[in-house]
């Protein structure tokens, strides 16, 4: 006599506690679950418009079992055999371990016929049968006998997988932070086609005496200190992108020839952005461009970036490993460390007859008029920006050690962060609070780098502590350089978007979905960029 299918379980649940089983069967019923579900999405492709008849008939046949029940039903056939290959496939991992191969093997060929059985299964629509099960239970509970026998006991096969586990979050952890190590050495490298871009203007610069002509004749030109203009700074020593910011301003304003664009780079890049920005007009917007070298005053005794910069200990702590000593430190870290990121402290030291200012990143695209920025009331705040405390990581604790007095005394861990990258600056206030001097004092409070890490963000929140005014969220939207779920309604009715991130736009690694938002106001037409950067 045939015995029911209850029979067949005692022998293999003689020696486990239940919870165990009720463990392995969810793996295996979730498994089993999304086959059914992939199964069931694609039944209605492989259908053949000539068998329609045919098709009909087995789909009825099918909505009379829903397979998913039938693998959850504590008495089928189908969750008997998936438990079963569970647990097999844990004695596998354990008899391998043993370098009992053959009964790996042996294992490994009944679940093979397990899965076979339970796919012919689904795919006919209808339950496993006793006369199909039981061979393959019965050989299979023989073989996990014969495995338990062997001393692979309950407590051997926790203990293996818990090892299994612990060494695939190993695993893990060390390819996330690989990931990391990779994606910020490739977005803080120069791709080969801004190299070639950098290398083309400048060598226009060099062999065309008339671009420096033209360029001296501009750096007197009124409308750089004419107050009734909009002036925009960019720090930057990325062609290209800088370009971008530009060309995205003034296609958006309804005056571009209101706009003017201050642009500060490196002795490296000046040949290349004076190149590119008086061979291209910008829809008649002033444009000077500026070579951070020639700012005499900056240097070690005035600015405590400077001197930290040039500190061996600072040199090491910051970039770690060898450093060229011919190699000034300001042009060794371009993301973090290098004065040009540090300049939107100096803004007022910079231009002494502006009074209102909007910064810009060189990773933003603008997308509407910015000029009614300057016509906001900032309250007596030297600094509008927006904040980016909706998110509880966002706060100051976030970015600087409250365990040091000297901040804890004076600033609010709960304060409200905000966002760098957009922001409008009233300079008449700035040399009023002497909001530069906070920065120093700041600074020279983070000599040794308890207060906080990298970046310019943590120094800034605490400069402009008290003196940032709130904008709406929709002047500056960030996150494109990093978040893959952004609401592209938010997208759309930002001023401005920014690339935060390492998945820079120039970048292979930019997020799809976001470059066209930037490489729309890239220059296609201009051979350089055919030459280099489209091809």
């Amino acid at each position: 006599m045939r015995r029911r299918a209850a029979d067949f379980r005692r022998p293999v649940r003689r020696r486990f506690p239940s919870w165990i089983w009720v463990l392995l069967g969810v793996f295996s019923i979730a498994g089993l679950f999304l086959f059914v579900v992939h199964h069931n999405q694609n039944e209605d492709r492989v259908a053949q418009p000539a068998l329609e008849t045919n098709t009909r008939i087995e789909q009825v046949a099918r909505e009379d079992l829903n397979f998913t029940q039938e693998i959850l039903r504590a008495t089928s056939f189908s969750r008997q055999l998936a438990e079963q290959v569970t647990l097999a496939k844990a004695y596998v991992i354990i008899a391998k371990e043993h370098n009992n191969l053959h009964l790996a093997w042996q294992l490994s060929s009944k679940i093979r016929s397990c899965q076979l059985l339970l796919s012919k299964s689904a795919m006919r629509g209808e339950p496993i049968t006793l006369e199909e099960a039981e061979p393959i239970i019965k050989s299979l509970s023989s073989l996990i006998f014969k495995a338990q026998d062997a001393h692979y006991d309950v407590a051997t096969t926790i203990m293996t997988m818990k090892s299994h586990i612990q060494a695939l979050e190993d695993r893990a952890n060390a390819a996330t932070v690989q990931s990391t190590v990779f994606g910020q050495l490739a977005a803080e490298a120069l791709p080969k086609s801004l190299h070639c871009l950098n290398v083309k203007l400048t060598a226009d610069w060099l062999v065309k005496p008339r671009l420096q002509e033209i360029a001296n004749e501009k750096r007197n030109s009124p409308r750089l200190v004419d107050n009734n203009l909009y002036h925009f700074c960019i720090f930057s020593d990325n062609v290209l992108a800088t370009s971008v910011v530009v060309n995205s301003s003034v296609s958006n304003a309804e005056h571009p020839k209101q706009l003017v664009f201050h642009i500060m780079t490196n002795g490296i890049n000046y040949g290349a952005m004076q190149a590119w920005f008086l061979g291209n007009d910008f829809k008649g917007s002033t444009i000077e461009v500026q070579n951070i070298e020639e700012l005499a005053w900056l240097n070690a005794s005035y600015a405590p970036i400077v001197k930290q910069l040039l500190n061996p200990d600072s040199r090491a702590y910051y970039f770690g490993g060898f450093q060229d000593s011919n190699t000034e430190s300001k042009f060794q870290n371009p993301k973090y460390l290098s004065l040009l990121n540090h300049l939107r402290f100096y803004i007022p030291q910079i231009y002494p007859q502006l009074e209102k200012v909007v910064f810009l990143d060189d990773d933003v695209v603008v997308q509407k008029d910015l000029t009614p920025l300057f016509s906001l009331d900032l309250h007596g705040n030297v600094n509008g920006a927006v904040e980016t405390c909706l998110e509880a990581f966002h706060r100051y604790y976030k970015y600087l050690n409250f365990s040091n007095s000297v901040i804890s005394s004076k600033i609010d861990p709960q304060a409200c962060g905000w966002a760098f990258g957009m922001n409008v600056f009233d300079l008449i206030a700035w040399r009023k609070a002497n909001v530069t001097a906070r920065y120093h004092f700041w600074q020279e409070q983070n000599a040794d780098g308890t207060l906080w890490k990298l970046g310019t963000l943590p120094p800034a929140l605490l400069t402009f502590y008290g003196l940032t005014e709130p904008l709406d969220r929709r002047w500056h939207v960030l996150g494109l350089g990093y978040d893959l779920n952004i609401d592209n309604r938010l997208i759309e009715s930002a001023a401005v978007i920014h690339f935060n991130g390492n998945m820079k736009p120039w970048l292979r690694l930019a997020i799809g979905r976001y470059r066209p938002l930037w490489e729309r106001y890239v220059n296609q037409s201009h051979p350089y960029i055919r030459e280099c950067v489209t091809s």
